[in-house]
Formats: structure tokens, sequence, C-alpha cells
């Protein structure tokens, strides 16, 4: 360790479970983390509302603030550490705060990335102090680096990725457990895994906002969190896992960024994925990400996306990193050269699809059904027709339901708008008793 380098003073805003694993990785690897990095890593200052709390660290020696904007701006603290959570608010004036003032920013918060992060890169590159995110998306999987950094001699063409393990875990457990999802989000409640209002994650928000910080650091654009196409996996059932199971594939909630002739695709669904792929074998809370590009082709990166040690993980390494002195662009380009971001609407989307209906048992309904699809030139690969199921009760079960009998309908490659005008031709028709279950299918 060089002796000439003065210690880098931390300042931590956030002592929830990441924060509290910041600060004792901080203590407990200390002395490595030095020789690491050249200099000592102090944690100089803390900020949290409840000073009683014990967070299984020894926070005596760091000054204590109240007010985490107060902390971006005390005086004798090179780098501020954010791990408050929230787009505006509290957190974005503490990143502010801290980047006028001429400190460094450590931060966990893709909300706020996907929402300002293209504005506070401008302000810390006018500043020249560095912003760090790795933790910001996929927990301790370090992504962001790979992307920014060891991928810097390829054309990446997609990135794709299991971004939220409480998605995952939930369609693991339907799959494996033959369960339905309500039963499974209640119990992913209890454990932890899903919040009392589970919105944001089963959503595909949460998955949303990630994505939207991979696209940049992937194509090299302005952050566009509202170019994404989001949908949640609260419609997946138990069928709709099993058609998947007898047809060679697994479901699973991806964000997928993907170059195509019209601009750059950013969609948050459910998934058909090939059992054969590396992204279908990932169960439970785990993420991971697949990149295409041209000169490695294909790699997966796999491993813990949230819980306190994993993220907190790589918030130490970009600590690590500031300590060192490395200043780099936070997006791999300078902001101004970053390119405008161009849309590609989603009704332009080709591929595959998985096409449910609950079709009334009537003779010439599923061939009716199979005219329609065919009258917008969409070529289907399989049809498969399931004995007669009692339908479940809804707002949109029709009298006779119980005579409707599931109908899987497998697409070659097809526009996502062609798909749309034959399921609302059918709908029109009044052969279906229920509205349709589509799922993309996601082909190596």
């Amino acid at each position: 360790m060089s002796q000439d380098k003065a210690p880098l003073r931390v300042g931590l805003a956030g002592l929830g479970t990441v924060g509290a694993a910041v600060a004792r990785i901080l203590a407990t690897r200390r002395v490595a983390l030095s020789r690491i990095a050249g200099r000592e890593i102090v944690l100089a200052a803390v900020s949290a509302r409840d000073r009683s709390r014990d967070r299984g660290v020894d926070l005596k020696g760091a000054q204590w603030f109240d007010d985490p904007v107060a902390l971006a701006a005390a005086p004798g603290l090179d780098l501020i550490v954010e791990l408050i959570g929230g787009e505006d608010g509290p957190p974005r004036a503490t990143l502010e705060t801290a980047i006028k003032a001429g400190k460094g920013i450590v931060t966990a918060n893709k909300a706020l990335l996907a929402k300002h992060g293209v504005k506070l890169a401008k302000a810390a590159e006018k500043a020249r102090v560095p912003l760090a995110f790795e933790a910001a998306v996929a927990g301790g999987i370090p992504i962001i680096k790979t992307l920014r950094e060891a991928l810097s001699g390829n054309e990446i063409t997609r990135i794709q990725g299991i971004l939220n393990g409480t998605c995952n875990y939930i369609l693991s457990r339907m799959e494996t457990e033959k369960l339905a999802f309500g039963e499974v989000l209640a119990d992913a409640q209890r454990l932890g895994y899903a919040e009392a209002d589970p919105t944001f994650d089963v959503g595909g928000f949460d998955t949303a906002h990630k994505l939207a910080i991979l696209t940049s650091l992937a194509f090299g654009t302005r952050i566009d969190a509202d170019a994404i196409h989001v949908e949640g996996i609260a419609s997946i059932t138990p069928l709709d896992l099993a058609m998947a199971d007898e047809l060679g594939f697994r479901i699973k909630l991806l964000g997928v960024a993907v170059r195509t002739p019209n601009g750059v695709e950013q969609r948050v669904h459910p998934t058909m994925v090939a059992k054969g792929a590396a992204i279908a074998e990932v169960m439970g809370v785990t993420n991971a990400v697949t990149i295409d590009a041209d000169a490695v082709r294909e790699i997966t990166l796999v491993g813990p996306g949230a819980g306190g040690e994993a993220t907190a993980s790589a918030v130490v390494a970009d600590i690590t990193d500031i300590a060192r002195g490395r200043l780099a662009p936070p997006f791999g380009l300078p902001v101004d050269a970053l390119a405008a971001p161009m849309r590609a609407p989603m009704q332009r989307h080709e591929g595959g699809y998985y096409v449910r209906l609950s079709v009334y048992d009537h003779p010439g309904a599923v061939a009716a059904i199979a005219t329609r699809f065919a009258e917008q030139k969409i070529s289907l690969e399989s049809i498969l027709q399931k004995g007669r199921a009692r339908q479940p009760a809804t707002a949109f079960t029709r009298n006779g339901a119980e005579n409707a009998v599931p109908v899987v309908l497998i697409t070659y490659a097809t526009a996502e708008g062609a798909i749309r005008i034959a399921l609302d031709e059918v709908t029109a028709d009044g052969h279906i008793a229920e509205p349709p279950q589509v799922i993309r299918i996601e082909r190596e």
C-alpha cells in the first residue's frame, strides 16, 4: 500500500440490509481492501434514522447524520454511497449535493438511475467526479463492469436477463410444484422474497428499470425507460407452465434489449425459453444475464441478484475502484457521445408466439380461428388441443364457459401487430370464453 496517499473517507447514506453489509465488509476487510486499492478506505460518516439499532458492526468511529443531504454536503468526505432507494426526494438530492460538493458517488438505486441517470452522469463528468452503480443491476453479478469494460472490443447485438429474483422464484416453484401464482406469491411474501405490495416486482417494473440501464451500456444510447414494453407474470397459470414443459420450454420473466433495423427494441415480459439455453436452467431467486456479441458470441453470467451480502459486494467493488483513482464515463461513453435512443415499436417485433385460447367446444371453432390467423399471414407451427377442462370463473367468463377447452397455437416468426389483429378478430367472432394468453418465444 502506498503510504503517500490519503485515506478515502466514505460517507454511507442508508444502513438497511445492504448498507449494514457494506459497513461490515469495509470493517472486516479493511486491511485487504487497503492493499488492493493502494490506500486506506475509512467509513467516516453514516446517515440513518435509527441510531440505536444493532447492525452487527461497530459504527462508533463514524460521524452520524440524520439527514443524508447534510451528509453529502459535509466537509472532509471524498465519496458518498447512497443506499436509501427511491427515484426522487432525498436520494436524488443526496447525489446531486455530493456532485456539487466535488465528491464521488456510488449508488445501488436502479429507479433513480433509470429516471435521472443521464443527468447525473452529465453533472459528474462536468465536476470530474466518479459515478458508479454496479449494484444497481443483478446484485452480485458484475454485469455493469462486463458491459462497460470487459466487452469493449465487441459489438453487442442482444442482451437478455432474469433480473428479478422474486419473479424467478415464483415461476420456478409454480413449475416444479404445480402451484398457482397467488399461492406461491403468498409464500414469497412470508419468506421475505416479495413485498407486501408486490406490484413493482411481479408487474415487471423492477426488471424494466434494470434493463434501461443495461441497454444504455450495451448500445451506447441514452437511457430510455419510457420505451420499454412491460408485462408482468400474474397471468401465468400452471397450465401454461405445463404446456411449456411439453413443448421443450421454460417460462421466465426476461428483460430483453436487441438491436433491430427499426431501432433498439426493449421489452419485459414472460418468455418461453428453450430448455437447452443456459438462462433456462436458472431457478429460484438467482439472476442471470446473457449477452450476444460478435467476438465472444454468447456469454451468460449467473449469480445472486439480491440480498445484503451480494449487493454489498458490488458496492464495495465500486468503492475500491474509486479508491484506486478510476474515473471513467459512467455509461461507457461521455454523455454527449451517447446516441439518442431510436425506439423500435413493439408492434414491429417479430418472433414466435405461444397463444393459449379457451375455445368453446363447437364444431368448426378451431378451424375458424386458424383461418383468422391465416388471413394475417401467420404460419402455425402446431395446434394442440387439450381435453375439456372446467374453466375458472372470472369477470370475462361467458355463459357456457364450462364447455370450453384449452387450445394452444404455436406460431412461426411473425409480427406482433399481426398477432394482435388476429386475436382481436377471434375475440369478436365469439369463439373464445376468456381473453387470450400470449407468451413470446425467444429462440436461440
